[in-house]
């Protein structure tokens, strides 16, 4: 005889629910479209900053990218805190193949804060030439139209910054992929269904667009000092004095290069862990977003209820989230033989998410740039303590 489904049952047949909700949503959310603007407003002089620190791998590959662009009227400001930065030799080779474009490196060790990447930013302002500021993180490559897109929209006034979605090149194997996907069928999708609830409340290290006047009214990039979410933050405080974030049509490439678990791990939950801090009621239901787990406790489910109603709404749960999940990895992935290569880490993927979510829940410290970080929560989500980490 069938057993009757108790409310645990019920309940966890509502997660699974929720949990396929999502992954079709997530499947076929749209990506942004930004209203189009007049070409020329995107023509106005920029200056581009570039926090780098150390000879990461594709370092010259994606720094070229910003060398190549169409923009009529543009300067790369390359910054390092330390003239031993081995990222200083692939800064000099780009010069040598690019002397068209305005590059300039910058070797400050000047330390304003907690957060050195933000130090090293003031840094590069200071030298910054032009109104329209481009920050970008230094493992991102981008397309020769990129500056003039996604400055256009700073022509209005009520825009405070324009940030930038972006998909993952994983350099590596196993674990680099299995990064990717954190990217490309975690994060970028969550991030469409927000902007799809008509939320803006993002800001993404991959490109922050703003203007020097919008930087200085919120105190430059000095108020970031202590940030550990600096780049949240970048577009919170224009949104606080009501300026708008838009979020760009153009995608930009971001490389995954941790090559094995543990610096996958250290990644990742220090992601999660700043979310919580920044969102905590946000954060709590996040473990609906990790479908696999949900759709085999559905797939449970549907055996051991079959027959009743209960198990049958259970088993449709599961089959409908499979489906958006199947669709949702096809979306991430860069044709056919990807797909199918990647298919079976879509389980791992999801799991691995979860346990990760656990972690950050438990957790205070993150690992970032070789130091452990204690993540203080509330209304700014400070860094308030930083330590070397030996080896790292």
């Amino acid at each position: 005889m069938t057993p009757a489904a108790t409310l645990l049952d019920w309940l966890l047949i509502v997660f699974t629910l929720a949990a396929a909700g999502y992954a079709l949503v997530a499947a076929f959310a749209p990506r942004p479209r930004t209203p189009r603007t007049a070409m020329r407003d995107g023509f106005e002089p920029v200056s581009v900053l570039k926090p780098l620190c150390g000879a990461e791998p594709h370092l010259y590959e994606n720094l070229a990218t910003f060398c190549a662009q169409r923009h009529p009227r543009y300067e790369v400001l390359l910054g390092v805190a330390s003239s031993a930065d081995p990222a200083i030799a692939v800064v000099e080779r780009l010069r040598a193949d690019h002397p068209e474009c305005d590059i300039t490196l910058v070797i400050d060790a000047r330390v304003h804060g907690k957060n050195l990447k933000v130090s090293n930013l003031i840094n590069l302002a200071e030298r910054a030439k032009y109104g329209r500021i481009v920050i970008a993180d230094s493992d991102i490559a981008v397309q020769p139209d990129y500056l003039e897109r996604v400055t256009a929209p700073l022509a209005d006034p009520s825009v405070g910054v324009v940030t930038c979605l972006y998909h993952a090149r994983s350099v590596g194997g196993f674990w680099t992929r299995i990064g990717a996907q954190f990217v490309d069928a975690w994060f970028a999708p969550s991030v469409r269904i927000t902007h799809l609830g008509r939320s803006s409340r993002f800001g993404f290290g991959a490109t922050l667009a703003l203007t020097r006047d919008t930087l200085d009214r919120i105190g430059g990039l000095v108020a970031l000092k202590d940030e550990l979410a600096d780049d949240f933050w970048l577009a919170e405080l224009p949104r606080r004095l009501g300026r708008r974030t838009v979020l760009s049509e153009v995608e930009v490439a971001t490389d995954v290069i941790e090559p094995s678990f543990g610096p996958l791990w250290h990644r990742e939950t220090r992601w999660l862990r700043t979310i919580r801090s920044l969102n905590p009621a946000g954060f709590a239901f996040l473990f609906i977003t990790f479908t696999v787990p949900w759709l085999a406790i559905g797939a449970a489910l549907a055996l051991r209820l079959d027959g009743t109603f209960a198990g049958t709404l259970a088993g449709g749960a599961a089959a409908l989230g499979a489906f958006g999940r199947l669709v949702l990895h096809a979306r991430g992935e860069d044709g056919w033989r990807a797909f199918w290569r990647d298919l079976p880490l879509v389980a791992v993927r999801d799991t691995l998410l979860a346990l990760e979510w656990l972690a950050a829940v438990f957790g205070t410290h993150v690992v970032w740039r070789g130091a452990r970080m204690t993540v203080v929560g509330g209304e700014r989500a400070t860094a308030a303590a930083v330590e070397a980490v030996d080896g790292r």
